[in-house]
C-alpha cells in the first residue's frame, strides 16, 4: 500500500464517525483507531554501557535530572481541548493570516479553533460545543501528541 491510499484512509477515519479500521492482507496489516483514552508505551533501550554506582550526593542530583519531567502543568479551572492526532498544529490558516480564536473569544459549536497538520493532511479542529477561549496551550508550528490540550475553553 503507498502512501497516498495510507492518507485516504486517514481522511477516511476523520471526516466519519468510524473510531476503529482495520485491514490485513498477506504482506501488510494496516489498524488506525481515534477517539480512544491515550495508551501508554514504554519502551526500554538495550543498555551500552553500566554506570559505576555512585554513593555521593552528587548521584542524587545525576539522577534527578536524568529523570524525565512531567511536562507542562495544565491549570485547573476550564475544560480542555485536545488534539485528536499526532501532527504540527497551527493557531492560523497561513503564516501571515491572523489566528482561528483568540483568548476572551466567544466561540460557536462547529467553529474553526486550529489546524492540525499531518502527514501533509490540515485537518481543522472544531468546537464541539458553544465556549469561550480561556488560554491557547500550544505555540504555533509545535508539534502535538494525540491527546495534548490545544486550548483551556469555558463552556457557555
Amino acid at each position: 500500500m503507498d502512501i497516498k491510499d495510507i492518507k485516504t484512509l486517514i481522511k477516511m477515519v476523520t471526516e466519519t464517525d468510524i473510531t476503529e479500521f482495520e485491514m490485513e492482507n498477506s504482506e501488510e496489516k494496516i489498524s488506525i483507531k481515534r477517539g480512544s483514552a491515550p495508551q501508554i508505551v514504554q519502551y526500554q533501550a538495550p543498555q551500552q554501557f553500566a554506570m559505576p554506582q555512585m554513593a555521593s550526593p552528587l548521584a542524587a542530583q545525576v539522577a534527578e535530572n536524568m529523570a524525565p519531567s512531567a511536562g507542562p502543568a495544565v491549570p485547573d479551572k476550564g475544560q480542555a481541548i485536545t488534539s485528536p492526532i499526532v501532527g504540527t498544529f497551527y493557531r492560523a490558516p497561513a503564516p501571515d493570516a491572523a489566528p482561528f480564536v483568540e483568548v476572551g473569544q466567544i466561540i460557536e459549536k462547529g467553529e474553526v479553533l486550529c489546524i492540525v497538520e499531518a502527514m501533509k493532511l490540515m485537518n481543522e479542529i472544531e468546537a464541539e460545543f458553544r465556549c469561550k477561549i480561556i488560554q491557547a496551550c500550544k505555540e504555533n508550528a509545535q508539534p502535538v501528541e494525540f491527546g495534548d490540550t490545544l486550548f483551556l475553553v469555558e463552556p457557555l
